[in-house]
Parts: C-alpha cells; structure tokens; sequence
C-alpha cells in the first residue's frame, strides 16, 4: 500500500474471536519542499520564514527546508520524499538576463544560490506533475523558468505595489471568473497586501494570467494550464495573513490538500 494513501482504514482480522479493527489515520503528512528564502540574508530569513512554515504545518503538511549549501546529492534526496514545492518571496530580482533585457536601475541583485533551487525544484515537480504554489518572488522565478518575462520596476501607476508587511491590506484583485483561482476561493475579487516592485509581463509557457490589480493592470496571478496539475503564483503574501483572512487559508488549503492527494505518474511503456 502506497504510505501516501493511510487514510481512515478498517481492516477486519478473521483470525481473532470477532474482529479487530486497525485504523490508520494520516500517519503521514505530505511533505512540502521549500527552498530558502535567500543564500545571503539570514535576517530576512528568520523574519520571513517562520509564516510560510507555520501556514503549512497549520494545513497539516511538514515543510522540508532546503538551503542553498545543500549538495545536489542531498537536495535530490529531500526533493524525492516531498509530495509538492512552495516558492516563497525574497529580497533579491530575478537575473533579467534570463528573459533577455537589460538590467533596470531599480533592479536588485540576483541569488544564484536561491534561483539554483528554485530550478531544481520546479524541474522535479514539472516532471512529476507535483503541485507548485509560488508567492511573490516565487511567481516571478515560475514565470521566468517557464520563458516568460518581467516588469523590473512599476511606474506610472497610483497603486502602492511596495506598500509591505505593515499594511495590511493594499488594494484589491480581480480574479478571471472561470479560473482555477476564482473556483478555489469562491470569489472573482479579494483584498491583498502587497510588498513588491516587478511583476510579470508576458506569462510563461503552460501558465495563464489569472488575476490583475483593477487600477493599473498588474498582474497579480498565474496559474497553470495542464487540468491535472496545481500550479498557482500569487503577487501577493498570503501567509502574512494567513491566520485572520479566509482567502488566504483556502490557498494554502487547497495547496495542502493537492499535496495530500499527489501520486508519482506512472510511466507509460512506449513501442518503438
């Protein structure tokens, strides 16, 4: 029996004087992997961190640190016993050499140690059709693995998209009616907060816009294209809020359920 599968099992035993009954119940919770925010900054780390964990233990999964001095062996091994990837935010910008511009003057420095991650890591979940939920910088990094581009810097917009952690709730979101992201939280438009200076400008391959800031057109939401697989990145930080705004449960929710239920493909045999 696949250990994935415990669930609440009876199991009668004709051996003994009536039945015994043997009940599994979840003895294993899906394991989420999760690079760390940063090769670099510890501070951030610490700061940071610790919401993203306590979202998914809360859902009832075990998040799987993985640092960036971590060998290539020892990072296969973890990504092997995870059933999903998270992508969390980070300080750094994405090397805009990987979708083919010219570094903007507001762009920050790039972290090779944390992109080297979040690659190996999507790599393995795209192979395995594993479920994938980016956040903020984790959108970002998808969408640009996945041959899409990035707005460096926001202008031109009244919107406060680096509003941060202290504000609460910045401006609202409106999500496309007939997404996955519209059916997963029961509404076609949310409040966010907001702590970010790039965003996506052409979606990748295999990812479909799914939501926009209403008041300058940002992009606020990708999700994936394949029906069978959960690939959802928000803008926004829904594990700041995770513990008093509904919306932000039902994404890590749902993310932890489609780990739960996640089962390795089975290789076809193909003739040749």
């Amino acid at each position: 029996m696949d250990r994935r599968n415990f669930r609440d099992l009876d199991l009668a035993c004709p051996v003994c004087s009536g039945f015994s009954q043997l009940r599994y119940t979840n003895v294993v919770k899906p394991r989420i992997a999760i690079p760390q925010p940063t090769s670099t900054n510890l501070e951030y780390n610490q700061r940071a961190l610790p919401q993203y964990l306590k979202a998914i233990e809360g859902e009832g999964a075990e998040p799987v640190v993985i640092t960036a001095s971590a060998t290539p062996h020892q990072i296969a091994r973890l990504v092997t016993s995870c059933e999903a990837v998270l992508l969390p935010g980070s300080p750094a910008d994405v090397d805009p050499q990987k979708f083919g511009a010219e570094k903007h003057p507001k762009t920050a420095s790039a972290d090779p140690g944390r992109d080297n991650l979040d690659e190996l890591l999507l790599q393995d979940a795209h192979n395995l059709h594993k479920p994938i939920l980016g956040i903020c910088y984790g959108l970002q990094s998808l969408n640009v693995w996945r041959t899409g581009t990035l707005i460096q810097h926001i202008e031109n917009t009244n919107v406060n998209h680096a509003a941060g952690r202290a504000v609460e709730f910045a401006h609202n979101v409106q999500i496309t009616p007939e997404s996955k992201l519209a059916s997963l939280l029961g509404a076609t438009d949310v409040r966010v907060n907001s702590s970010h200076h790039q965003a996506a400008e052409r979606a990748g391959d295999g990812l479909n816009v799914v939501a926009r800031c209403p008041e300058d057109g940002v992009i606020e939401a990708l999700e994936g294209v394949t029906p069978d697989h959960f690939v959802l990145a928000v803008q926004w930080h829904p594990e700041r809020t995770y513990e008093k705004d509904e919306a932000s449960k039902k994404i890590f929710r749902e993310f932890v359920n489609a780990a739960r239920e996640w089962k390795p493909r089975e290789v076809s045999e193909s003739v040749g």
